[in-house]
């Protein structure tokens, strides 16, 4: 089964293990999970899964009562329990996209980079056709969002929560929630307080119940302030709510009476809370926030989860969630109580840190870096990790909080220098942990941030960068026209920058695109173009390369004179660079296209050097290869017996690369990378 676990945004009901309450309403999920539906009664099957949806105020404990009901249904499901919450701490929907993309990654599925809204529900709902699985959709803004994911099959079940109905989504009746009933609320209290201070005045304590609405979120903070003051009486915290009078609800009269209680560091750090990204805090987060350090930030969260302000995260890092329902609460107090600049020296202390962690992560798996290894070193020991492991988990632990950090400080607007070393660092963080393929879905996001700052802030060489990367990811992912088009803009904003790496870059990938589209052409003149530049800077590595470019289009056009030109001057590039490697390909190359164009004998002579060169690189793949074509070529000749003998050769050569071969983590190379504009820079590889 998978089981996502996901923060929540509302109260939590489940206590030490148990959940208080709610009997009637989760007797009425589970019977409506049973009832026929308008389809079934007409006599039609049911064409898509049923929805059970669970309406409340935030704080009302229906995330809760959702966690409940999955729990108890799950068996059912056995294919999958997927989560996901459908809107931001502040209220903002997420894109459905993000979601999609989220629950099919779960799922182990692919998740293709750039893919759109309508591709990743389509192949969401393929991968649940013939699954019998559960969808917990938390903080739902609006039916559509549900509807663009609800499985078409009878199933699966869906268990939506909302603020109020989901109109346009047939066939769902809501449970609405009100107050728990006065034992549940009496119990919850106890949870906190203990059972004596309850029986001793079971009517003040009633009392304190009726004051609070039963609200499960607002209970539980009356507990937590009561647990934090054993000497107070049940009838005295009832007391001075009463005298708060009727203004605002009963959780704002609860919260402002928590957080005045608080000392005033406390209260300090518990409303720069709302700044964090996703409503998801770790120590650090606080710590950089407040200004505080790393231990007392985390002494601090602590006490928050005890007085009923923060929820703990199970995660083997410690983590918190800010109460969706507190969310608007702690909003308010920064706008009264800190100014503007505060506000915002917070943010940039919060994103420095981030910065400086990723800084470490990528550091401590380049081992064999002195300059990365003096640098990780002159780094304070709370901001090191103690293996590449704990650096990988830290950062898959805080992956959403992350990628929240980055979005939050693009859409600021006024920290665009502390967002680009973000992005930067947490590209490259990625790409050392994860890998440029797994961590393209990502990488895809951050590039698109990067380039709207880097268009807001009118710089064109990171809007080249930009665009050549999601140019590289679209064309992995087989939308070449779309890369083409993003080519062509890098382009356009490599020659505004004069940046002649980027303009070279972006006329090869032009041409990359163009042969991927079969315009052989087009891809050949672009090749030139790029080789034009290359030449004109001495660049003979590149040169060489791209030789064997325009070769390549040459050959699949079918003009074999110019391909054996354009292999001829390829492999003499890479002799005179004295790169091994590329010298037996480029002889490979000329190999087979002077077989095409009916030339086997000199096929034959420099399919031999080729085989040299490989050994001589210590390249036993190609070495087998060029064996198998040797062979081809000694059977086209009529020499079948040599034909076998090279075909035994590439069988021993296949045989011994197997039993030397060990895989090997996917690493960056740093020398195709640029800090300044978040770009991971390929060479597009020769045909």
């Amino acid at each position: 089964m998978t089981d996502q676990a996901v923060d929540t945004g509302g109260v939590q009901l489940s206590v030490e293990g148990h959940f208080l309450g709610r009997t009637r309403e989760l007797k009425e999920l589970l019977a409506d999970i049973e009832r026929a539906g308008l389809d079934t009664l007409a006599g039609k099957k049911a064409p898509r899964a049923r929805v059970l949806l669970i309406a409340g105020r935030p704080g009302s404990g229906r995330t809760a009562l959702a966690e409940e009901l999955v729990r108890q249904v799950a068996e059912r499901y056995g294919d999958a329990v997927l989560r996901a919450r459908l809107s931001e701490p502040d209220g903002t929907p997420v894109p459905v996209e993000h979601t999609a993309r989220e629950l099919l990654t779960t799922l182990d599925l692919p998740t293709p980079a750039g893919a759109c809204e309508d591709d990743l529900t389509a192949a969401l709902r393929d991968a649940l056709a013939d699954r019998r699985a559960l969808l917990l959709l938390d903080d739902a803004v609006s039916a559509d969002q549900v509807d663009a994911l609800l499985p078409e099959t009878p199933e699966c079940l869906v268990v939506a929560v909302s603020g109020g109905p989901l109109t346009g989504i047939s066939d769902v009746r809501p449970c609405t929630l009100g107050g728990l009933d006065t034992k549940s609320a009496l119990e919850l209290l106890s949870r906190f307080t203990g059972s004596v201070r309850i029986t001793v005045d079971p009517r003040a304590a009633e009392g304190l119940v009726e004051e609070c609405q039963a609200q499960p979120a607002a209970l539980m903070l009356a507990g937590g302030w009561l647990a934090a003051r054993p000497k107070v009486a049940v009838a005295d915290l009832a007391k001075q709510l009463r005298t708060e009078g009727d203004e605002g609800t009963p959780l704002s009269r609860v919260f402002r009476l928590a957080y005045s209680g608080l000392p005033s560091p406390a209260a300090r750090i518990l409303r720069l809370l709302a700044l964090a990204p996703a409503g998801l805090v770790d120590p650090h987060t606080a710590s950089a926030l407040a200004g505080c350090s790393v231990g007392g930030a985390r002494t601090t969260l602590d006490d928050f989860v005890g007085l009923g302000l923060l929820h703990a995260v199970e995660s083997p890092l410690p983590q918190y969630v800010v109460p969706g329902c507190l969310q608007p609460l702690l909003k308010a107090l920064t706008e009264t109580q800190d100014r503007p600049g505060e506000l915002q020296l917070a943010r940039a202390r919060m994103l420095e840190r981030t910065v400086r962690l990723l800084q470490s992560s990528r550091a401590i798996t380049e081992t064999d870096n002195p300059e990365a290894r003096e640098k990780l070193q002159g780094m304070p020991r709370s901001l090191r990790f103690p293996s590449p492991r704990a650096a990988e988990d830290w950062l898959r632990i805080r992956r959403s909080a992350l990628l929240a950090s980055a979005r939050v400080a693009v859409a600021d607007g006024e920290l665009d220098t502390l967002a680009r070393r973000l992005m930067s660092q947490l590209v490259r963080a990625m790409v050392a942990h994860f890998g440029t393929q797994a961590a393209a879905p990502d990488l895809y996001g951050l590039h698109r941030l990067v380039l709207d700052v880097a268009e807001r802030r009118e710089l064109p060489r990171e809007k080249a960068a930009a665009l050549l990367n999601l140019g590289d990811l679209d064309a992995q992912t087989g939308r070449t026209q779309e890369a083409l088009t993003r080519y062509r803009a890098a382009l356009d904003a490599g020659r505004e920058a004069n940046d002649p790496y980027a303009t070279g870059r972006a006329m090869e990938s032009v041409g990359g695109a163009h042969l991927e589209l079969a315009d052989y052409d087009r891809a050949a003149d672009w090749f030139g173009r790029a080789l034009a530049q290359r030449l004109a800077r001495d660049e003979r590595a590149d040169a060489a390369r791209l030789y064997g470019r325009i070769a390549a289009a040459h050959t699949y056009a079918g003009r074999y004179g110019e391909a054996l030109r354009g292999w001829r001057a390829a492999v003499a590039g890479h002799r005179k660079n004295g790169d091994v490697a590329a010298h037996a390909r480029a002889l490979s190359e000329l190999a087979r296209v002077q077989e095409y164009a009916g030339r086997p004998e000199e096929s034959l002579h420099t399919c031999q050097e080729a085989v040299e060169w490989a050994r001589r690189a210590e390249d036993l793949r190609l070495q087998a290869a060029l064996q198998l074509r040797l062979a081809d070529t000694l059977e086209h000749l009529g020499d079948p017996a040599a034909a076998a003998l090279h075909r035994g050769a590439a069988e021993r050569l296949l045989g011994e690369e197997l039993s030397e071969a060990e895989p090997e983590p996917e690493q960056p190379d740093p020398a195709k990378q640029d800090p300044d504009a978040c770009e991971i820079r390929s060479t597009p590889a020769e045909d």
